[in-house]
């Protein structure tokens, strides 16, 4: 499945579900589509609020939050190499649309961590 940049398939934490394997063999309707992710404290947490994702949220909550920094998180980013954070800063930088074409353009599903 070719996907086109779009930011509806933005996850709520600052994936790209666009380029996920899952998502692009059709077993996943995306983040913001899938009924079954009502466990997504985040996803649950950004709906409430009516945020597109988390990068709508004042940034010192998200440094802060529990439901984004927590050990599932930490565990997400090393298992996937991912750094979720950056993705919502990408998004507040650069916006939505830019941040869909960007993650497409590189044909990642998330911000790799930074090298330490």
């Amino acid at each position: 499945m070719e996907v086109s940049p779009d930011f509806k398939l933005i996850s709520y934490c600052g994936l790209y579900c666009g380029n996920c394997r899952k998502y692009r063999a059709g077993k996943c309707p995306g983040c913001a589509e899938n009924v079954k992710a009502g466990w997504c404290k985040i996803r649950t947490c950004c709906k409430e609020k009516n945020y597109v994702s988390c990068a709508d949220c004042p940034e010192e909550r998200v440094n802060s939050c529990k439901k984004i920094n927590n050990l599932i998180g930490k565990l997400f980013s090393v298992v996937f190499n991912s750094d979720r954070k950056a993705g919502l800063l990408y998004i507040r930088k650069n916006g939505y649309n830019n941040f869909a074409k960007y993650m497409t353009d590189k044909n990642i599903m998330a911000m790799p961590r930074k090298k330490r």
